[in-house]
């Protein structure tokens, strides 16, 4: 069988892109990459057919792109994967893998073709729906205006006894339908579940405007971890990236 990978417009993978989508149905973490402007887009070919699409960003998005982040075959070609990640590996320059572990096929190739993995981000997806309740606290919109304890607050604010203790909101350049939830809680009043409230009402709000919550935190951040948990989030995989062998 002959392999090989075409570097082509953007246009030119969509309709593989969509199917990549459709079966992973998760947030995926870079996908605004290709709007942006930000990835090189390559079709894959076995025997003169396409089918499939590979997509290589930088880890400096003005830098050399570097890294395939996204890596999709119809299922008829699967068993020549190997065979076609290897020609796009070649064509591309790759140097870098990088995979969400949710993703299985792309994943699959990481631990076949790289080494010296690493897990540097955990991603989240909504499981369990809370009712926590703090009494003296009010859920709103920010204010236009309004100054808070951040210069760059979110859409939403927790206020407790006239003070604005916490912010967030969600983030909506990701694939339909899900979104990216964010927060933050002021320093002097962390550890005291504003957070994890927060982002109930947050969540809330995302499933009205007709989103999917998700989020992540980097693995060295405990305290966002837990607060997304106890929002309600489950662990849904990891960001994995390595060196190509």
């Amino acid at each position: 069988m002959h392999c090989k990978a075409i570097k082509t417009a953007l246009e030119q993978i969509m309709i593989f892109r969509r199917l990549f989508l459709q079966e992973n149905n998760c947030q995926i973490r870079y996908n605004a990459v290709h709007e942006r402007g930000w990835s090189d887009s390559y079709l894959l070919f076995l025997d003169e057919v396409a089918v499939g699409y590979g997509s290589v960003n930088g880890q400096d998005i003005h830098g050399v792109r570097e890294t395939i982040f996204e890596f999709y075959l119809v299922p008829y070609a699967r068993h020549c994967a190997n065979l076609l990640f290897r020609e796009l590996l070649n064509t591309a320059g790759a140097t870098l893998i990088e995979s969400q572990s949710n993703i299985l096929l792309l994943t699959a190739m990481l631990h076949e073709f790289a080494g010296n993995i690493d897990a540097p981000v955990v991603l989240f997806k909504d499981y369990a729906v809370t009712d926590y309740k703090i009494p003296d606290t009010i859920f709103r919109t920010l204010k236009e205006g309004e100054q808070v304890f951040t210069k760059e607050p979110g859409t939403y604010v927790l206020e407790l006894k006239g003070e604005v203790v916490a912010t967030g909101g969600f983030l909506l350049h990701y694939n339909m339908p899900f979104a990216d939830l964010y927060m933050e809680v002021k320093e002097d009043c962390r550890r005291q579940g504003y957070g994890s409230y927060l982002l109930q009402e947050v969540k809330k709000q995302c499933y009205l405007a007709g989103r999917i919550p998700a989020a992540r935190c980097n693995v060295s951040n405990p305290a966002s971890k837990a607060t997304l948990l106890k929002a309600g989030l489950q662990v849904a995989g990891h960001m994995l990236i390595g060196r190509v062998k």
